[in-house]
């Protein structure tokens, strides 16, 4: 995926922090609703360029993961003065528990139940008992809906547009499709455009659900309102 690794320095004309607070707002309170006891320490597992952190680490002391190096210099800039580590959210192991354990979207890479399992025993293994999980999908298979959006931000040197298109070539397997296709300008000079295409995991409540139980978590779905979408959150707790 092009957008983090040789584009990811565009990565903040194509999603400003800016754009997050209110998402980030949700988010926060239902991580602290999430477990039991104090909720003062948060890992976030595929916290990409950093900007739901931006938000959310005035209320958490926060260590931030991604797998993508061009992403985590973003995010280093942004919040100095959170941890930073690369990892791979189906193999990390930092060796620490927290109170809390955050996934974003990153969650969508996880394209086959196999990693899902995976990257839930990566929050499992550094959660307290007690701790609560939140985990944010674009989609449930029950809420998948094809469709597109556009966008893009100018810098003071370069320009950035880009348009989104999801789909699902395959009703019958566990993902879906985002194709993006990034129209960027350096300066005063021509355009150049990139196709990029992320393929991305879709699952149902029940095997949601069921993975997390299997995971060793208490774990709920439900649905908020926010920025104008109907959010996905789904929750979990460390009872052990």
């Amino acid at each position: 995926m092009k957008l983090y690794g040789e584009l990811a320095g565009w990565w903040p004309l194509l999603s400003p922090p800016e754009d997050y607070e209110e998402e980030a707002g949700v988010y926060t309170n239902a991580l602290q609703a999430a477990g039991t006891g104090p909720a003062e320490t948060a890992l976030e597992l595929g916290a990409g360029g950093g900007n739901n952190a931006s938000y959310m680490k005035r209320h958490f002391a926060m260590t931030l993961t991604d797998v993508s190096d061009g992403m985590l210099a973003h995010s280093r800039i942004l919040n100095p003065e959170c941890v930073h580590v690369a990892g791979d959210m189906r193999t990390l192991r930092l060796g620490r528990r927290f109170d809390r354990v955050f996934v974003h979207d990153a969650i969508c890479y996880m394209t086959s139940l196999t990693d899902l399992r995976q990257a839930l025993g990566t929050a499992f293994e550094h959660l307290r008992p007690g701790g609560g999980l939140l985990i944010a999908p674009d989609y449930l298979r029950e809420t998948f809906q094809p469709g597109t959006e556009h966008g893009g931000e100018d810098g003071e040197d370069r320009s950035l547009r880009y348009l989104e298109w999801v789909w699902d070539p395959n009703p019958e397997d566990s993902t879906y499709v985002a194709d993006y296709v990034y129209v960027l300008r350096e300066g005063a000079g021509m355009p150049a455009i990139e196709h990029d295409r992320h393929e991305e995991g879709l699952f149902s409540q029940a095997e949601w659900l069921a993975t997390l139980t299997d995971a060793g978590f208490r774990a709920e779905i439900r649905f908020q309102e926010a920025c104008g979408l109907r959010l996905p959150l789904i929750t979990g707790m460390r009872e052990s």
